[in-house]
């Protein structure tokens, strides 16, 4: 209604400006004189324009007609096509005047207008390979999602526009969420073109998606091929590929080659500490101590973590806690100042019942940086030197309440999870899961399962019953804190 309104004042105005145009003219003095061979015209100014026009007219007229007769003579000369190309030349012209006017309607986000000029295109042109491609995805732009996909299967029957229509149907069925055809769609599209970097990391995603490392194995390989992947990067994701191969691997019960899959992994990428526990876990199982050994001192040294500590303790499980203590001395010695270095020492020093060791090594931890495991173990080191319930207690409420300290992070969306995995589970990342606090740590409560396998013993001696207080209720806070602070003097 507004456009009509437009149009109609648009045009009121033209016709006025001419009005008034034409009666300047009229009233004006004078005019234009010709004269030309003895022959002398006077025209008024009104007619000196319309003989401008009639002029004007005229020059376009006999170059349309020296076209047609070039036109005219190429095709007496032989050339059969010459009359068609000077008549369909408007036509041309019309066309690609409505492509162009049709592209910048789809960049405008007017889907509905790109579709009408994209059909006008095709009247005049013929050229589905062109028209049909604005038509796909200005259909897709005005929500017209099953016309879109026809055009995309039109598409797909022209073997210079087949790649475009197997990645349109390729977005749609990943915007439904069907994953089965996706993956089908991923592969040809990939076969098509191989080297396009948009479906390697398509194809990627969707066979992590779906477990099939082997296939993304090759497929990593393909980006490193046509260098859209740094050789480095691809290193640390091939060898989380493997390690996933691996998990699966065992976890069809497959020992050996699991064993394997893990030790290729952890070869690929030693740092890597999942591939590293689970490479030591399968030399433990053949018996290579030796291997075993190699592979966490190698991961240990990169970075120390409570699994790495835990196979370590698993090469020799029927030890005594001071056998232990001896035979983790080398390891502790790696990184000394490190917080989890600092955490198994502790816990070591726990189970071997030498408590102010263990107080020593964990040092200020519990106040500097408290997390549910530094002040569990600092509730087992009071109690060990004979503290009371209230002291031990309040080390244990505050436990409660503590973050749980370093976990699996993933480095996009923050979220949090139970163990390593090749790919995230809430927003499908692919190798983006770190070992660190999380920046807003959820509060857990401690478990002896979330802790090293390493203490000996409970807090509560069998034989001995626990000394309740009046209302049996955590004491207050201050007077946990002015006895805590009158063990430290003495």
């Amino acid at each position: 209604m507004l456009w009509s309104i437009i149009k109609i004042a648009v045009f009121i105005a033209l016709v006025a400006g001419v009005t008034l145009g034409a009666s300047f003219l009229l009233e004006l003095d004078g005019g234009v004189r010709i004269v030309m061979a003895g022959v002398e015209i006077n025209l008024t100014p009104i007619k000196a324009v319309i003989a401008l026009g009639v002029l004007v007219f005229i020059i376009w007229l006999l170059m349309k007609l020296t076209g047609l007769l070039v036109a005219s003579l190429k095709f007496i000369n032989g050339d059969e096509t010459a009359l068609s190309r000077y008549f369909d030349r408007s036509r041309q012209d019309k066309g690609y005047r409505a492509l162009s006017e049709g592209m910048l309607a789809l960049a405008s986000g007017e889907g509905e207008v790109a579709m009408a000029q994209a059909a006008k295109a095709e009247k005049y042109l013929r050229k589905p390979a062109l028209t049909n491609l604005i038509t796909a995805q200005a259909a897709e732009m005005a929500g017209n999602r099953r016309k879109a996909e026809e055009v995309y299967k039109q598409l797909l029957t022209n073997e210079k526009t087949r790649f475009v229509g197997v990645r349109g149907i390729l977005r749609q069925k990943l915007a439904e969420g069907d994953t089965e055809t996706a993956l089908k769609l991923a592969k040809t599209a990939f076969a098509l073109k191989p080297r396009h970097a948009e479906v390697q990391d398509t194809l990627l995603d969707l066979q992590a998606k779906t477990s099939d490392w082997k296939g993304a194995r090759e497929t990593l390989n393909a980006k490193l091929k046509y260098g859209s992947l740094p050789r480095d990067v691809h290193k640390r994701r091939d060898a989380v590929l493997a390690l996933s191969e691996a998990r699966d691997v065992l976890d069809e019960g497959k020992t050996i080659e699991a064993r394997e899959a893990a030790i290729e992994a952890n070869r690929l990428s030693p740092d890597l500490i999942p591939a590293a526990v689970l490479a030591a876990r399968g030399y433990i199982d053949q018996g290579n101590t030796r291997n075993a050994l190699r592979v966490i001192n190698k991961a240990w040294l990169v970075r120390p973590h409570p699994d790495l500590a835990a196979a370590f303790a698993a090469i020799e499980p029927n030890e005594s806690p001071r056998q232990r203590l001896k035979r983790f001395a080398k390891l502790l010695k790696v990184h000394p100042e490190n917080r989890e270095t600092r955490l198994l020492e502790a816990e070591l020093n726990l189970a071997a019942e030498d408590f102010p060791a263990a107080r020593r090594a964990l040092g200020t931890l519990a106040e500097v940086e408290p997390d549910a495991r530094a002040l569990t173990i600092m509730a087992a080191i009071e109690r060990g030197e004979g503290a009371s319930d209230a002291v031990v207690k309040g080390w244990l409420a505050r436990a409660l309440s503590a973050p749980r300290g370093p976990q699996w992070v993933c480095d996009k969306c923050q979220h949090i999870h139970a163990e390593w995995a090749p790919a995230c589970e809430n927003c499908n990342s692919f190798d983006t899961l770190s070992w660190r606090a999380p920046p807003n740590s959820p509060i857990a409560t401690p478990t002896g399962l979330e802790m090293l396998p390493l203490i000996v013993g409970a807090l509560d001696e069998p034989n001995s019953e626990p000394v309740k207080t009046e209302d049996d209720t955590v004491p207050d806070a201050e007077i946990v804190e002015e006895e805590h602070m009158d063990r430290a003097e003495k």
